[in-house]
């Protein structure tokens, strides 16, 4: 459906072509513009399932035989949907770097501004040019960067996880280390133009570990909370322990929420906490302009707690999917009895939708393996969602290839990890 709306709207004339409603997916508004119609194309169409309406006549009469078109139909649209997901990402990410550039480049004008006024009486000074030209050099360098990774969201590639989200640990760090970059540019700059002796002395012992200690000790901690974050979550997934699912595209609320959009607590304070101290930072370093800026050990070690607090969250991140039981599924009135093949199963358990994966597309990965028969979980929609797959129950048939007799059942999640075995009888 959103590939055939694309390509009517595409057919309509090239006077439409890359404008307000273009969907050819050629230029980044198209991508965006034809993901934004499959997706409500994709909705219109599950709420009317949800409702009963739009099933064939042929499969009208049988519930498990509508369940599976149903399923089937929904599976094929959620693809489509993904497939412009994926492109309306990259298209994203492609014209980002534009975007980082214009913003690097609007606070050097800031600080130029800001500058200029506050040199109104008081005159300009050594310390205000050589703020500037810092400035200048570091733009330039980020403005480098973004062209370099100009299809990987700019000078926001360092920052984005191989998850595609913006890292918490990596965006925090970033700051410290851009932020200390530009003091010491500062720092430079100064000594170039310092003609006494006296101020060149005073510049040097500015730069001293006694001066700047808390901001080493702060630097170097965010920093090695980066890489262990990385390190960390790496081995939870190789382990099973953590599902991770990728996003289709970044997004700036990944700093505050976890995988599935919720906020977690753990990143709010850390970047919170983080935020503040380098604001109070910044504020040192605009007052005395001649040193490294003095972080006092009082807030030094308050975001030293609050990157443990962090990293422990991380640790505490996630939990293997599990198969508690499996029960019959009996409609109301139905008779009590042991499981045949051809009954739906109910499996009971725990982690069964990984954050992230409550998309369409994503539940349709979900496989139930019953003996030597891979059985893909339907889709049953209802008005707003889904209410078949959940993250604590299953619902599948049993096919006429399961042999009777003791089974085993696992589930395969959409992150791909594969949960405990229960065994169940199959009579005939």
């Amino acid at each position: 459906m959103a590939v055939q709306e694309a390509r009517q709207d595409a057919a309509t004339g090239a006077e439409r072509t890359h404008k307000g409603g273009c969907t050819c997916g050629d230029c980044p508004h198209g991508a965006r513009e034809g993901h934004r119609r499959a997706v409500a194309a994709f909705l219109r169409r599950r709420d009317e399932f949800a409702a009963g309406q739009g099933l064939p006549a042929a499969v009208a009469h049988s519930a498990s035989a509508s369940r599976q078109w149903v399923s089937e139909e929904l599976t094929q649209r959620a693809d489509a949907v993904a497939e412009r997901g994926r492109t309306e990402g990259e298209a994203w990410l492609a014209r980002l770097w534009p975007r980082t550039a214009c913003a690097v480049w609007g606070v050097v004008v800031v600080l130029l501004i800001s500058e200029a006024l506050t040199a109104i009486g008081a005159g300009w000074s050594h310390a205000r040019t050589a703020a500037l030209l810092a400035a200048l050099v570091t733009g330039g360098a980020l403005t480098a960067a973004s062209w370099f990774h100009r299809a990987r969201g700019g000078a926001l590639a360092p920052v984005i996880g191989e998850d595609n989200r913006m890292s918490t640990s990596r965006t925090v760090a970033a700051c410290w280390a851009l932020f200390a970059g530009y003091t010491v540019l500062l720092l430079a700059a100064r000594l170039a133009v310092a003609s006494d002796p006296a101020e060149r002395d005073a510049l040097l012992a500015g730069l001293g570990l006694a001066r700047g200690a808390g901001l080493v000790t702060v630097l170097a901690v965010v920093s090695g909370i980066a890489v262990l974050v990385r390190r960390v979550v790496g081995l939870r997934v190789l382990t099973q322990r953590l599902q991770k699912v990728p996003a289709h595209r970044p997004y700036a609320a990944d700093l505050l929420t976890d995988d599935a959009g919720r906020g977690a607590f753990a990143d709010l304070q850390y970047v919170a906490l983080n935020a503040a101290a380098l604001l109070f930072t910044a504020v040192r370093l605009v007052r005395r302009p001649d040193r490294l800026p003095d972080l006092p050990w009082g807030l030094a070690v308050l975001v030293l707690v609050s990157a443990a607090t962090y990293l422990a969250g991380k640790y505490a991140e996630g939990s293997r999917a599990v198969i508690f039981s499996v029960v019959r599924s009996r409609e109301p009135g139905d008779l009590d009895g042991p499981i045949r093949t051809g009954d739906d199963i109910e499996i009971r358990g725990t982690g069964f939708v990984p954050p992230g994966a409550r998309s369409a597309d994503r539940l349709a990965r979900m496989v139930v393996r019953i003996g030597p028969v891979d059985v893909h979980v339907p889709l049953v929609p209802v008005s707003g969602g889904f209410s078949n797959p959940t993250d604590t129950v299953l619902t599948v048939p049993v096919p006429a290839e399961v042999e009777p007799g003791s089974v085993e059942i696992q589930v395969v999640t959409a992150a791909g990890l594969a949960t405990n075995r229960c065994i169940v009888q199959i009579t005939e």
